[in-house]
């Protein structure tokens, strides 16, 4: 009989049932559901959000080397970490919150309005994060800090930038909106631009031997620098005189130079840090001090 008998077709085993009368769900779905929720609710999934998108907007040479420095000062942002009793621990507080800041300054390069507008307010915020003893909100003294650094840090010499510091701080007490301070960040990376050309330019005019130029054509540089500033109409937009400068063609300069030069008129050396510094003159005259 046993021979005859025909096998029966294996039964699969029936699902479990808790006591609601559904499918109980697999240990395994439930740990990975419990895991993308535990992830979620302590930020984590929106913190790499965020650090995707900065790297999609300054496309950095070295994005892993991005992503650990962005990470590496993401917990100087929160206001959490705001309550330094100690006036030693406040400023060194204060001194991360800084260098935080202006390295997201320098994500994105000025001329990407909408990326270096969404770095400034993400500069304001980490600035105006309150601890227990400070009340929300960015003073002067902060923020006057913060533009000293840009321009140290930019390595413009200190006689050029100082005219601009001098019409765009704020005093210490006073409260600076975010409006104010994205003025003055474009305005002073703008500035140290708009330097750095003016050096390369003046390394067209200065003679190698000598290591300076000759006063009647740096100055008739200068002027045809100063005539394309006055003709822009940069509607107090730092970056509109920048690109007047830009619209200097080697034509209107070379005309510049040989006018000078044809005039026979006695000359003396200009350096380079005159020259500069009256370049820099020409652009700062142009910025509005704040109110």
């Amino acid at each position: 009989m046993a021979a005859v008998e025909k096998r029966r077709p294996a039964v699969a085993p029936t699902a479990s049932f808790v006591d609601s009368g559904r499918p109980a769900v697999s240990r395994a779905a439930a740990t990975a559901e419990s895991e993308e929720d535990f992830l979620r609710q302590v930020g984590v999934t929106e913190m790499l959000r965020a650090a995707l998108l900065k790297v999609l907007e300054a496309r950095p040479e070295e994005p892993i080397a991005f992503l650990a420095h962005y990470f590496e000062n993401m917990g100087l942002r929160s206001p959490a970490n705001g309550g330094a009793g100690e006036p030693p621990g406040q400023l060194l507080l204060q001194q991360q919150r800084l260098g935080r800041a202006l390295w997201h300054l320098r994500l994105a390069h000025h001329s990407q309005r909408t990326a270096f507008n969404n770095n400034v307010s993400v500069a304001y915020e980490c600035l105006s994060a309150s601890g227990r003893k400070k009340k929300p909100g960015l003073d002067g003294r902060t923020y006057s800090e913060l533009l000293k650094r840009i321009c140290r840090d930019g390595e413009a010499p200190e006689e050029v930038v100082a005219p601009l510091l001098h019409k765009i701080q704020c005093r210490d007490h006073e409260a600076v909106p975010l409006d104010v301070f994205r003025a003055g960040m474009l305005t002073c990376f703008v500035l140290l631009e708009f330097v750095a050309r003016a050096s390369a330019l003046y390394q067209l005019l200065e003679d190698p031997a000598l290591a300076v130029a000759d006063r009647r054509v740096g100055q008739a540089v200068l002027d045809t620098l100063e005539g394309a500033l006055q003709a822009s109409d940069g509607g107090a937009v730092p970056a509109r005189y920048l690109e007047a400068g830009l619209r200097l063609g080697p034509d209107s300069l070379a005309l510049a130079m040989d006018r000078a030069l044809v005039a026979r008129r006695p000359s003396s050396p200009m350096t380079r840090e005159e020259f500069l510094e009256k370049a820099a003159a020409l652009f700062i005259a142009k910025v509005k001090p704040v109110a």
